[in-house]
C-alpha cells in the first residue's frame, strides 16, 4: 500500500473528522479510506483515530502524529509547486482563532487589504473566544494575549495592547468619580471571568501593583457583552483601548484614574512549531507585522 497516500488520507480524515467526506473528496471507496488509516496505525503501532458511529476524533497519539506529519506533507506540496513555478502565491483557507474584541472595523480593513493582494486566500475566522487546540482543530494560527503557550507552539509578538478602565458619565454621576484606587472598593464591576472573576482587579503594572475588590454585576468571558453592558451604564469595565477609543473621544465613556499606569499585554500570533509554514500563513504573519497591519494603522488604535 502507498504509505504516502495513506499519510495524506490520515491527515485529511483527522482534519475533516469524517471518513465519508474524505473518501468522496479523494475519489476513494469508504473501505479503502479506512484501510489507508489502518495501514498507518499498523506502521506506527498505535491507534490514531477514535471512531464511533457519530464522530471521528484524534487520539492523543494521533494528535502528536498529525503535528509531526502535517508539515512534512505541506512541505512536499510546496516543493512540488516550486518545481512548477518560480514563486508560490499564497492560496487556500487560512483558519484563525481571534479574541472577541478584535472583531472591529480596523481589523476587517486589514483582512480586506491582505485579500486584495492575495485573492486566492479565503479566511475562516473563529471569534468565539475559546482556547482552541491549533493542531487537533486544524487552525493555522491564533491571535492571543495569553502569556502561556501549549507545548509545540511558538509565538510572534505583534503589538502591546493597552487596557483602560472605563464607565459612562451617567454611572459616574451616580456613584462618584474615583480620585484614588480605594474609592473603587465595592463599585459595580463588569468582570472578565478568565481574569477578574469575583471582582478582584490589579491596577497598574508589576507584581506589586495595588489591588482593589469591586462588586461584579455581570461576569462573562465575552468581551463584547461586557463592553455593551458598559455602554448601558451597568458598571465599570476594563477594555482594550482600541475597543473603547472612539467612545472615549466622543464622550460616551470616561476613563477612570487616568494618572495610573495603564496595564499592557502583548498580542502575539501563535502557530504550531514547524520549520515550514504554508505560504498563506507566512505571508499573513508578515502582513500583520508590516505597515498595513499592526506596524501601521492597527498599531495606532
Amino acid at each position: 500500500m502507498d504509505s504516502l497516500l495513506s499519510l495524506r488520507v490520515f491527515a485529511a480524515v483527522a482534519e475533516a473528522k469524517s471518513f465519508a467526506a474524505v473518501a468522496d473528496r479523494l475519489n476513494l471507496s469508504a473501505a479503502m479510506t479506512s484501510k489507508h488509516v489502518q495501514h498507518i496505525e499498523a506502521e506506527v503501532g498505535a491507534r490514531l483515530l477514535n471512531r464511533t458511529s457519530r464522530r471521528v476524533s484524534l487520539t492523543e497519539a494521533g494528535a502528536l502524529y498529525l503535528a509531526a506529519v502535517r508539515p512534512l506533507l505541506e512541505g512536499l506540496d510546496e516543493a512540488g509547486a516550486r518545481l512548477a513555478q518560480s514563486t508560490i502565491d499564497p492560496r487556500g483557507t487560512l483558519k484563525m482563532s481571534l479574541p472577541v474584541w478584535l472583531a472591529e472595523p480596523g481589523v476587517v480593513r486589514v483582512l480586506a487589504a491582505y485579500r486584495a493582494r492575495y485573492p486566492e486566500v479565503m479566511f475562516d475566522l473563529d471569534f468565539s473566544g475559546r482556547q482552541v487546540n491549533l493542531v487537533e482543530d486544524g487552525y493555522d494560527l491564533a491571535l492571543r494575549v495569553s502569556p502561556a503557550l501549549d507545548e509545540g507552539l511558538i509565538a510572534r509578538r505583534l503589538i502591546d495592547i493597552t487596557f483602560r478602565m472605563v464607565a459612562t458619565p451617567a454611572l459616574l454621576d451616580c456613584i462618584g468619580r474615583p480620585g484614588r484606587i480605594e474609592d473603587l472598593t465595592g463599585a459595580p464591576f463588569l468582570a472578565y471571568s478568565p481574569v477578574s472573576a469575583g471582582g478582584r482587579v490589579r491596577l497598574g503594572l508589576g507584581p506589586n501593583a495595588p489591588e482593589v475588590r469591586m462588586t461584579p454585576v455581570l461576569q462573562s468571558a465575552n468581551e463584547t457583552v461586557l463592553f455593551q453592558a458598559a455602554l448601558e451604564g451597568m458598571g465599570i469595565a476594563i477594555m482594550p483601548h482600541m475597543v473603547a477609543r472612539a467612545h472615549l473621544d466622543e464622550g460616551r465613556l470616561e476613563r477612570l484614574l487616568p494618572d495610573l499606569p495603564a496595564p499592557t499585554v502583548a498580542l502575539s500570533a501563535i502557530y504550531p512549531d514547524r520549520s515550514y509554514l504554508p505560504a498563506k500563513t507566512r505571508s499573513f504573519l508578515d502582513f500583520l507585522a508590516g505597515p498595513e497591519g499592526f506596524g501601521g494603522p492597527l498599531g495606532a488604535l
